[in-house]
């Protein structure tokens, strides 16, 4: 049961971008600067998706 809890954690994680978020916390950490709000980081995000489409269908 432990283990399907951590599996089911680590897949939400994943999912919405909790992941990411801490690593460029940890990123803006380690480079000394301020980060941007966590609203700032996900529209840049997207952004940077939408700019590169890659293989999505649409």
């Amino acid at each position: 049961m432990r283990r399907l809890v951590s599996a089911l954690g680590w897949w939400r994680r994943q999912v919405d971008g909790t992941d990411r978020w801490e690593a460029y916390l940890r990123a803006c950490a380690a480079h000394g600067h301020p980060p941007v709000s966590r609203g700032a980081f996900e529209r840049a995000r997207a952004d940077a998706r939408a700019a590169r489409p890659g293989a999505r269908c649409c």
